[in-house]
């Protein structure tokens, strides 16, 4: 195990720079995930950490070395790719012993590791198997499963779930993090999907357009965002924004917006009277309340244990999740409050918190 310094790292392909000085330090036996939309550099700096890409500027250091000039398999990392990059003519034993047999292992130690990992990954019953007759889900593990036997200091996953069902990729989620919890070996994993993130991260590193928008706990950032991309993208489903007015015209200030509904927040922070702002919501922190807001059902989604309701406030929509099932149903009329304590307000022209 080893941490990982990335610091101020800058990738350009020609003259266009797609990684704008991105510093992330991870401490050794993290769970790091970076997270991002597509294109938001968070792939390209995985190769760059796995060696497959030049580093244009900056230095990445792994333990207490700096690899930026070392080949990939001198790195002792282990690589989980997207497509499993599985070996159609060997068993799954072959494919998770090959690494080590390329190393010029023995074959007691080749076997002692794979049917060790064999048997962390449940796969002791498919060792003879070859990739065409595994599932998807066997597949992935058989690619964990090789990345096992190498025991490195560092495993890379980059989006590993991807080609999975929605119902196994849940069940992936878990194994892979029951498998970092047993191993406690240093992990950066790249995800577009905000929910993986969430669930396995020790820390999250949010990316947009080449740079980092926010990193800290899963919760840190879903409690704490510091700008609105930030509290859009976790969350789901993502946080409603309204735009308004700051009132701070003495006693209990609120955000007001154009159609005149008076949105709470507890404390006037210190952007001032009639500020333009974006107020945050989530779609959990909505109630119901005879004093509440008018909005007008659009849509009514139920989930079983919740349900989801998309309503207009104005010309806005927004998402409200209830546990209690209500007898509602479109164009019915209903009266929403707001959590004072729960809301975000974000500057309207940066887009940076101002609470």
């Amino acid at each position: 195990m080893a941490s990982v310094q990335i610091h101020d790292v800058r990738k350009s392909f020609g003259g266009f720079e797609v990684l704008h000085g991105v510093s992330v330090p991870i401490e050794d036996g993290q769970f790091v995930v970076l997270v991002g939309p597509s294109g938001c550099g968070k792939s390209t700096l995985l190769r760059m950490l796995a060696g497959l890409e030049k580093i244009t500027s900056g230095t990445i250091s792994i333990g207490d070395r700096v690899v930026n000039d070392v080949q990939p398999k001198e790195r002792d990392i282990a690589m989980v790719f997207q497509n499993y990059a599985l070996y159609p003519h060997m068993t799954v034993a072959q494919n998770m012993g090959f690494s080590l047999k390329l190393r010029g292992a023995d074959k007691s130690e080749i076997d002692q590791k794979v049917n060790r990992a064999a048997d962390i990954l449940d796969l002791r019953r498919l060792l003879e198997r070859f990739p065409r007759q595994l599932s998807g889900g066997q597949r992935q593990r058989v690619a964990m499963g090789r990345a096992i036997v190498r025991d490195p200091q560092v495993f890379l996953f980059d989006e590993p779930l991807s080609n999975l069902d929605a119902k196994l990729r849940v069940a992936m989620r878990a194994e892979i993090k029951e498998l970092h919890q047993r191993l406690k070996t240093t992990t950066v994993y790249v995800t577009h999907d905000q929910i993986e993130a969430m669930t396995m991260a020790d820390k999250i590193v949010v990316m947009q357009d080449g740079i980092v928008e926010q990193m800290g706990a899963p919760l840190e950032l879903y409690d704490h965002p510091e700008n609105k991309f930030v509290a859009g993208f976790i969350g789901s489903p993502a946080m409603n924004f309204l735009e308004g007015t700051l009132k701070v015209n003495g006693g209990q200030p609120w955000v007001e917006t154009a159609n005149g509904a008076k949105l709470p927040i507890t404390a006037a922070p210190a952007a001032g009277n009639d500020k333009a702002v974006t107020y945050g919501i989530r779609p959990e922190h909505l109630e119901f309340a005879d004093d509440g807001i008018e909005a007008e059902v659009v849509v009514v989604e139920p989930m079983g244990s919740e349900t989801q309701v998309v309503a207009r406030i104005g010309t806005q929509d927004i998402i409200a999740i209830f546990r209690d099932r209500r007898p509602v149903a479109p164009g019915d009329k209903i009266h929403l409050r707001p959590r004072a304590n729960s809301a975000h307000l974000f500057d309207k022209e940066t887009g940076k918190r101002v609470n």
